[in-house]
């Protein structure tokens, strides 16, 4: 099997996928993926950011008016039961503020945001306009998983898919985050999955070089080391 068939079997792919959420079924899945990818945009682990997104949707607060519903107090408390004990203050007051100003501008609707982007940059200044806190982070966590979804949807390449796909040899190093994301794409085009989309190969590579790449003592454990240039 080569690089990329193997690694999509095993790394999982999309992280709306892995939470239940479908991206591609309409805009209330999609405004789910939104309140999971502010929670993923912290910098806190991963599990406890997809545990905290289970507690919220196991409560039915996944729309605007369930979020600003809870109120402060309630919202830290979901945060908490979650394990997000560290940012939950801040995360509470970042999430009543994102919900009335998508009230607000956007009558709720991410797609009317949507939209009403010209362009990436502005989608992602859309977004990031929401609230303080909302960052290009956050926006593009949100954003690389709707590409081919929405056309705006176009986020760099990520640099830890980046890195990941260099120790892959998917990529030669020293490209900018624009040229990767071409030369990944037409690697992608010559080699697709059944069953799988780009934004699935690039959520896995995000996970090899978060949770690897990036950690030279957890080379000789990576799922994907007999490729490796580097282990």
């Amino acid at each position: 099997m080569s690089v990329i068939p193997e690694l999509l079997a095993r790394v999982p792919g999309k992280f709306s996928t892995e939470l239940g959420i479908e991206v591609h079924a309409g805009a209330a899945e999609r405004q789910k993926w939104f309140l999971a990818a502010i929670l993923f945009g912290a910098p806190i682990s991963g599990t406890l950011a997809a545990r905290t997104y289970r507690v919220f949707a196991a409560r039915g607060v996944l729309t605007p008016d369930a979020v600003l519903a809870q109120g402060w107090d309630n919202l830290v408390a979901l945060l908490d039961e979650g394990g997000y004990t560290r940012y939950d203050f801040k995360t509470a007051t970042k999430l009543l503020r994102v919900m009335e100003t998508l009230k607000e501008s956007y009558r709720g609707d991410l797609e009317r945001l949507a939209a009403a982007s010209r362009d990436y940059a502005d989608l992602e200044r859309r977004l990031c306009g929401l609230a303080p806190g909302i960052g290009p982070t956050t926006a593009q966590i949100f954003l690389r998983e709707l590409r081919g979804v929405w056309p705006q949807a176009d986020p760099p390449l990520s640099s830890l898919a980046r890195l990941a796909a260099e120790h892959l040899g998917l990529l030669p190093s020293g490209l900018d985050s624009r040229a990767a994301l071409a030369a990944l794409q037409e690697k992608w085009r010559t080699e697709t999955v059944a069953g799988c989309d780009f934004a699935d190969l690039e959520a896995a590579l995000v996970r090899l070089g978060r949770d690897f790449c990036r950690k030279p003592a957890r080379w000789p454990d990576c799922p994907m080391s007999r490729f490796c240039g580097k282990s």
